[in-house]
């Protein structure tokens, strides 16, 4: 399987850490990623996400050639989902779709732990668009800003833990899906002594990308 990642920022450590985790979580699949160079250094809100669109449309020739088989929108937001969809050649998962339906197979009512308050209203709009309002709880800002995420400084990742130690004591759930792609790499740190199961939209993509595949194919 070809899959490659397109990452709707400018910020080139944040592609390179989604491919690592893609890599783990299919280490028999070819995985590449692509930044886009014309996007914001963030995604942060619906300007951001507007303003992303155009560079991720113009990677879709290239796309073809190098051979994708599926694309994955590297960002929680599904920034340009439905727009990428209607152009590509291949099939097209965003993160925060994937996340979502993977916590339902497996079962889980969840609430979304997310980086800052502008980012509610996109992700909101997301979960009732794809039908999963009844499965999430909630979606709970952090007021951390995606490239602090990035960096994930021990201060960081103490916020990230108390948020997702509330969600397990407020919102009535079994499980936390991670709200931004930079969150990916510390999905197992983060999860550890919760009690939750913690679901990050890369690897949920890379495992569910698998059978797109074979069925594209005719599989």
């Amino acid at each position: 399987m070809n899959l490659l990642f397109l990452n709707p920022n400018s910020t080139v450590a944040m592609t390179e850490a989604m491919v690592a985790v893609a890599r783990a979580a299919d280490p028999e699949a070819q995985i590449t990623g692509w930044t886009n160079t014309r996007g914001p250094s963030a995604i942060q809100g619906p300007e951001d996400g507007a303003a992303a669109v155009a560079g991720l449309l113009a990677m879709l020739p290239a796309a073809r050639e190098a051979g994708a088989e599926a694309l994955v929108i590297g960002c929680f937001d599904d920034t340009g989902l439905a727009e990428i969809r209607a152009a590509a050649h291949c099939p097209v998962i965003g993160i925060g779709q994937a996340a979502f339906h993977m916590a339902s197979l497996l079962g889980h009512r969840v609430s979304v732990v997310t980086t800052l308050e502008v980012s509610v209203p996109v992700i909101a709009a997301n979960i009732a668009a794809y039908g999963f309002a009844g499965q999430v709880a909630r979606v709970r800002a952090t007021g951390l800003a995606v490239l602090e995420v990035d960096e994930a400084s021990p201060a960081t990742l103490a916020r990230l833990g108390r948020e997702i130690l509330q969600a397990g004591d407020e919102d009535g759930i079994s499980g936390v899906v991670l709200g931004c792609a930079g969150m990916a790499p510390l999905t197992a740190q983060l999860g550890r002594g919760t009690g939750l199961a913690v679901i990050d939209g890369v690897a949920a993509a890379t495992r569910l990308a698998r059978p797109l595949v074979a069925q594209a194919r005719g599989g």
